[in-house]
């Protein structure tokens, strides 16, 4: 039996048609950029995050670099965020003008530590120029947004929930972009609510800040040919926004599938050599990705491999220790938790259709490997 990491036909087979007879549509029409299908679409997704507004656009990044230009965030300011992540969370401060830092994640849901980032503000001289934080939201569980919540408040920072993998994940019953000035969110194909390319949406309760993130992702216009600003070219096409509407109807249905067979990934595991995802008893882990750690990790990997079962590694290098951003100075053991869980995780296929038998392939064979020390 070969086990991909994901895979992406079974919920496409389940939507298939339903697609296709509207993306005919658009296309008979000729209805490809904005209009009724993005409209409804920002409709539809703002009220599944119960936020005020929400305003698609080409992609997470974007959503980011957009959310940081209409916060005011540019050159001289400085913006916190950490570095277990996709490097987009990061690249989206410089392309706006700002320095991006880091504080270290928690070790048991390598999230953002709201404690670290309080020693962090505390060292600092003046934090007059340090105007955001943005927690990442990782492998589908939201991070301690309340602390951040009011340890930002304290000091002025904006707040930016970086949810691109956390669509419908909640803490203490409030939806990723509950808290935050605004959330980002992508749609890339693999995310739980994915597009059939690149998406991403900006969310926010404050009309003012959506007003501009509108305007920045069309040109900075609001008519045709009058522009109030410099602004990008990052808008939704309306074909991925009619993919994105017949597939939210599905999200709380796939949703419960991943939690269903992540909480059986945990049953069987509960007694094994790897540690399973920690889940706060207020938090709602929508598992995007199912991510277990062991000393062992490489060796468990390339076994896994062997058997035609295949992994990931999410993130393998700490953001502060990537090439990128060697001009920080920072060194090997300067986020030291971010660094050993770097080394630790492995991500295990998982995917909404994903079947016992599969699971149960995995777990044998992780066993094996076990047995095998």
């Amino acid at each position: 039996m070969s086990i991909p990491f994901m895979d992406l036909s079974g919920c496409y087979d389940q939507i298939y048609d339903e697609i296709m007879e509207k993306i005919k549509y658009l296309i008979d029409n000729t209805r490809f950029i904005g209009g009724e299908e993005v409209e409804k679409f920002e409709e539809e997704f703002a009220d599944y995050c119960n936020a005020e507004y929400a305003i698609a656009c080409g992609n997470g990044t974007d959503a980011l670099i957009l959310a940081l230009h209409a916060l005011g965030i540019g050159p001289g300011d400085k913006v916190i965020t950490v570095p277990n992540t996709f490097i987009a969370t990061a690249e989206a401060v410089n392309n706006v003008g700002a320095q991006v830092d880091f504080v270290d994640v928690r070790e048991d849901t390598y999230l953002m530590d709201p404690m670290r980032l309080r020693n962090y503000l505390e060292r600092q001289e003046s934090t007059t120029n340090i105007k955001a934080v943005i927690p990442v939201h990782l492998y589908g569980q939201m991070a301690d947004m309340e602390a951040i919540m009011e340890i930002a408040k304290e000091y002025d920072l904006k707040v930016i929930e970086d949810a691109a993998q956390a669509h419908g994940a909640e803490l203490n019953e409030k939806r990723a972009g509950g808290y935050g000035d605004v959330a980002t969110f992508s749609f890339y194909p693999g995310k739980n609510l994915g597009a059939f390319g690149d998406a991403g949406a900006v969310i926010t309760n404050d009309r003012n800040i959506a007003n501009k993130v509108k305007m920045l992702a069309n040109h900075g216009r609001i008519e045709k040919y009058e522009h109030q600003l410099e602004g990008y070219n990052s808008r939704l096409d309306s074909i991925q926004a009619t993919v994105l509407r017949v597939k939210l109807k599905y999200l709380k249905e796939w949703t419960t599938a991943r939690i269903k067979k992540a909480n059986y990934y945990n049953e069987l595991l509960s007694e094994q050599e790897v540690i399973t995802p920690v889940v706060k008893n207020v938090a709602r882990h929508v598992y995007h990705l199912y991510v277990v750690r062991t000393k062992e990790r490489d060796r468990l990997r390339s076994k896994l491999n062997e058997m035609n079962i295949s992994t990931g590694i999410h993130y393998p290098i700490p953001l502060h220790l990537q090439p990128a951003y060697n001009y920080l100075g920072y060194k090997v053991g300067d986020y030291p938790v971010s660094e050993k869980v770097s080394n630790e995780i492995l991500s295990l296929p998982l995917w909404p259709e994903i079947t016992k038998q599969e699971i149960n392939k995995v777990v044998k064979e992780i066993n094996l490997w076990r047995d095998e020390e």
